[in-house]
């Protein structure tokens, strides 16, 4: 269809040309008027015109390459290739930038997230290292009273025994083996009893 509007299109150019270069047509049917310019003079050396040579005047040329509608044709094609290539690196982009927005927020929320746990990592660090202060001293406290704390039950000990033996009973005292702690055995004695 676009190539016989083509022809046509070409055939009414070709006979516009052809008309105003030779002979003109007036208003009177039958009549046929030649301008004085318009014929030239005979050449000498003009060959007579045969049947075939006219015949090949009309007649399309072999094409040495492509025609303009071939060529028309084919930069449509590559205009329309290149049209869903565009399509679609368009959306592509388009994935790409929304992806790279999520992305983007999801960061904003990550560093966000991220200085919030580094704040509460510093903050029970400092809290650790406070109790660690605080278990330390109270190691050194317990440890450093521990002596004091022993030499108060021994005088307790002692007492306790001055006081049974004032309350007649008898203190005997015993070393544990491989320990410095001795043991005390006390046996009930009454007032006028003796030892067994």
């Amino acid at each position: 269809m676009q190539s016989n509007q083509k022809t046509i299109v070409l055939l009414i150019s070709l006979i516009s040309i052809l008309l105003p270069s030779g002979c003109t047509l007036t208003k009177e049917p039958g009549r046929l008027s030649v301008q004085p310019g318009s014929m030239q003079p005979p050449q000498q050396n003009v060959k007579p015109l045969s049947s075939d040579s006219v015949a090949k005047r009309f007649q399309e040329s072999a094409p040495q390459g492509p025609t303009v509608v071939q060529s028309a044709m084919e930069l449509s094609k590559k205009h329309a290739q290149l049209s869903e290539e565009a399509a679609v690196l368009r959306q592509q982009n388009h994935d790409l930038s929304t992806r790279n927005q999520q992305l983007g927020d999801q960061l904003a929320a990550l560093e966000a997230q991220l200085q919030q746990t580094q704040k509460e990592l510093t903050e029970a660090n400092d809290v650790l290292i406070e109790m660690r202060i605080e278990l330390n001293n109270w190691k050194t406290d317990i440890l450093g009273f521990r002596d004091e704390i022993r030499d108060a039950e021994t005088e307790q000990l002692r007492a306790l025994l001055k006081i049974l033996k004032i309350l007649g009973g008898e203190a005997k005292a015993e070393s544990n083996q491989g320990k410095d702690t001795s043991s005390y055995t006390v046996s009930p004695t009454k007032p006028g009893q003796s030892e067994p």
